[in-house]
């Protein structure tokens, strides 16, 4: 079976334009263009559309989809299974922030009483969710699954107040980095309060410390370029500038 834009695009839902955006940047060529010079697409790039939509549905940016598909070693059947996985994952999370939602009308409605903890608990899942995709191969490789779990069970078990509180110390460290970064010293005393608010919230979700394990995530930062892009956005450099004031703090520095 083939298929031109049009028909393609209806029996998709994707619109024609896109179609040829996907065509443009080269995510999704042709199979060949007919003798009117129309876009003639075939069974292998139906299912390569309907690879690219499974990646979009969860928001993998159409620069990485293209990465991914056109490897050599991509394998359609065990990305399908990937897919598969991830969106159960996603409607579990799904269920529990509608389960949340439901909650909370009862309470208010039927003046049903809901734990605070239990307000929050599918956006603790969504936090952990997140953390997973984007981290967690690597962190799991640095300090194992039983560390990990652990720290995402204490994760779930946190209170409202808690909860609150990791978030607001996270934006916090972002200002200050900032601001800190300004100056150039991580010996300062602005990045050393910096590097103790640190320790503060990762405490908040590990359940032992160490000195070498704070060194190591610090070092992680800079190696991996997900986390220095976080990092980075207080300003650039300021992920190597956090890793070196974090190594200061703890009588680590290089």
């Amino acid at each position: 079976m083939e298929y031109n834009v049009k028909k393609l695009a209806l029996i998709s839902g994707v619109s024609g334009r896109t179609l040829r955006y996907y065509d443009q940047i080269g995510l999704l060529k042709p199979a060949r263009i007919n003798s009117s010079g129309y876009r003639i697409y075939g069974q292998k790039e139906v299912d390569l559309l309907q690879q690219i939509l499974f990646y979009r549905e969860l928001e993998v940016s159409l620069e990485d989809i293209k990465k991914i598909v056109s490897d050599p070693t991509f394998d359609q059947t065990e990305a399908l299974k990937s897919h598969y996985q991830l969106l159960a994952q996603k409607r579990a999370r799904l269920d529990k922030l509608m389960a949340t939602v439901k909650g909370t009308i009862a309470s208010i409605e039927g003046g049903i009483p809901m734990q605070d903890k239990d307000k929050f608990a599918a956006f603790k899942e969504k936090l952990i969710e997140e953390n997973e995709k984007k981290y967690g191969e690597e962190i799991r490789s640095k300090y194992g699954d039983k560390t990990i779990d652990s720290s995402n069970a204490k994760l779930r078990g946190m209170s409202e107040e808690d909860f609150k509180a990791m978030n607001d110390l996270g934006e916090e460290i972002m200002v200050l980095l900032k601001k800190a970064y300004e100056k150039g010293d991580p010996a300062s005393v602005s990045a050393q309060e910096i590097a103790a608010k640190h320790k503060q919230w990762l405490m908040y979700s590990w359940g032992s410390y160490s000195k070498e394990a704070h060194a190591g995530l610090a070092e992680m930062y800079v190696a991996d370029e997900r986390f220095t892009a976080f990092y980075d956005k207080a300003a650039e450099g300021a992920t190597e500038f956090l890793r070196d004031a974090i190594l200061i703090y703890l009588g680590m520095e290089k």
